[in-house]
């Protein structure tokens, strides 16, 4: 290794020292904030569980909950978030980092990359937006969540610390969920000393919570309308939101994007002085589809720099868009090697092919054949139908969609048109945001001249698809992130219910 490298074995000596009561020499906030004997008083809390710290987090504002307005664009503030982490001893500076930010595609890079530098020995902290089934697995060591009582320890300490700020300077505004919990999953890496961390945007990127750390290197996935009452309505707006993340000499990497979005990429580059790399441009890669016995069909990708050479790799996720995102992951674990991690083709072909992504084209049951995918903006479910076609045997397509309404929901129902044989709209109970089945169901006819169905919740749906799909046929559930948390929920439970009773037999 070379000097100064970043070694898998030292991070057992830096836990050690954050076990240290004095914090073990984090960097030190320049920025007073009130003690907590001259802060506002505060209502008393219940954190004393898990279940607790889950109703307070559900209490604050949640941009995953609420419809999204120009007048929720105000809310995104980085002071806010800044002082809290100065508060907290700003456990975001104690560890090294990756950024990714994008439209589509962010959540997989992160799962790659984590994956793989966990099969070269380090020790890999993740953190990553929405969950499936708990927050928990927002906050992740090597790819296990954080546990109930870990996840109510942390709850703790960020909340005490916010009784030490006066909140007036932010007009009395309250942290939101995500800017408690990115605080909760910084406080965790930190105390764990983990090697390195991959952190995900959860909402653009130039004043998203995650955007006080100071990366090793970013990375920008494939970028599409989406937010768009919020990050703007043109490929250039949101370019520029998602370009946010770029910093004065950290490696940004990018794949081939619309030029519109290109232009603003390379201008904010330029602007920040942040080197930008693109898959393909500057960084040598290709892909290539393959059929074969036993793998069946899937991707493989090559990517050869002056450092690394990783030829002929298994994509782990199926689709040709996943084969651009591995590209990305290989150019970042290419970037840390010049920062010092080492990471050989070996391992990382061992760690991609440890990648899962819950929630993402996952099987949640065999017969009938039932898909979940939160696919939730247009380009996302063209991906999945072009996925499924390419990679999946079946006589007729039954998707059960839901989404919520502030999305493009014409343009989903366009996709849906072409790809489905039939379609059954639902909701979630837990999305806020859903659109009514009903109202989906009548423009959904309206563009492809179809009859579809709707039911109000997902077990009236799935009982309506239950009576419809064949025994070759597949079923997909898609179009929100709730709607598949609680399709996953369902099929959950019926495998428990299914194994106590052969267990009772």
């Amino acid at each position: 290794m070379a000097k100064g490298g970043t070694s898998p074995t030292g991070s057992a000596q830096r836990r050690a020292q954050r076990a240290q009561p004095d914090g073990a020499a984090r960097a030190k906030s320049t920025v007073e904030t009130k003690p907590a004997a001259t802060a506002p008083a505060r209502a008393a809390l219940d954190l004393s569980n898990f279940d607790a710290v889950s109703r307070w987090l559900l209490d604050r504002t949640d941009f995953e909950r609420i419809p999204a307005t120009r007048a929720t664009a105000d809310l995104l503030k980085l002071d806010r978030m800044s002082a809290l982490l100065q508060a907290l001893d700003d456990p975001h500076t104690a560890v090294k980092t990756v950024h990714v930010a994008g439209t589509k595609g962010k959540g997989s890079v992160c799962e790659m990359t984590a994956a793989s530098l966990e099969a070269c020995g380090y020790t890999v902290g993740i953190y990553t937006s929405p969950h499936i089934l708990t927050p928990r697995e927002r906050i992740r060591i090597n790819r296990k969540p954080v546990t109930e009582a870990e996840f109510t320890g942390l709850a703790q300490r960020v909340e005490r610390a916010l009784a030490t700020i006066d909140l007036a300077p932010f007009d009395g505004e309250e942290p939101t969920y995500f800017e408690l919990v990115t605080a909760m999953g910084f406080l965790h890496f930190a105390e764990q000393a983990v090697d390195a961390a991959v952190i995900e945007v959860g909402l653009g990127g130039r004043l998203d919570s995650t955007n006080l750390v100071r990366p090793e290197v970013v990375a920008i996935t494939s970028l599409s309308l989406d937010h768009t009452q919020i990050l703007g309505d043109t490929l250039a707006q949101i370019a520029r939101e998602k370009a946010g993340i770029f910093k004065p000499g950290v490696p940004a990497i990018t794949c081939p994007q619309e030029p519109e979005a290109m232009e603003v990429l390379r201008a904010v580059a330029a602007e920040v002085d942040c080197p930008l790399l693109i898959l393909g441009e500057h960084i040598e890669f290709s892909r290539r589809f393959e059929n074969s016995q036993p793998h069946g069909p899937r991707m493989r990708v090559s990517l050869t720099t002056a450092r690394n050479t990783y030829e002929h790799l298994p994509v782990p996720l199926p689709g040709d868009h996943q084969a651009v995102n591995c590209g990305l992951a290989l150019a970042v674990l290419d970037r840390l090697s010049e920062r010092g991690f080492v990471c050989p083709e070996s391992r990382v072909t061992s760690g991609l092919a440890s990648v899962s992504l819950p929630g993402r084209t996952e099987l949640a049951w065999r017969q009938p054949r039932v898909i979940l995918d939160g696919a939730h903006n247009v380009d996302s479910i063209r991906a999945l139908l072009r996925t499924l076609g390419t990679y999946v045997t079946y006589d007729s397509l039954i998707i059960i969609f839901g989404c919520a309404a502030d999305k493009d929901v014409d343009g989903m129902l366009k996709e849906l048109a072409l790809g489905a044989d039939k379609v059954i709209f639902t909701r979630s109970a837990a999305n806020a945001r859903a659109a009514d089945p009903r109202d989906l169901a009548r423009r959904f006819a309206e563009h492809s001249g179809k009859t579809p169905q709707s039911a109000p919740t997902l077990p009236e749906a799935l009982a309506i698809a239950q009576r419809a799909v064949g025994r070759d046929d597949l079923l997909c559930i898609t179009g929100s992130f709730y709607l598949v948390g609680a399709a996953k929920a369902h099929f959950n439970a019926l495998a428990a219910r299914k194994h106590a009773a052969a267990g009772a037999l």
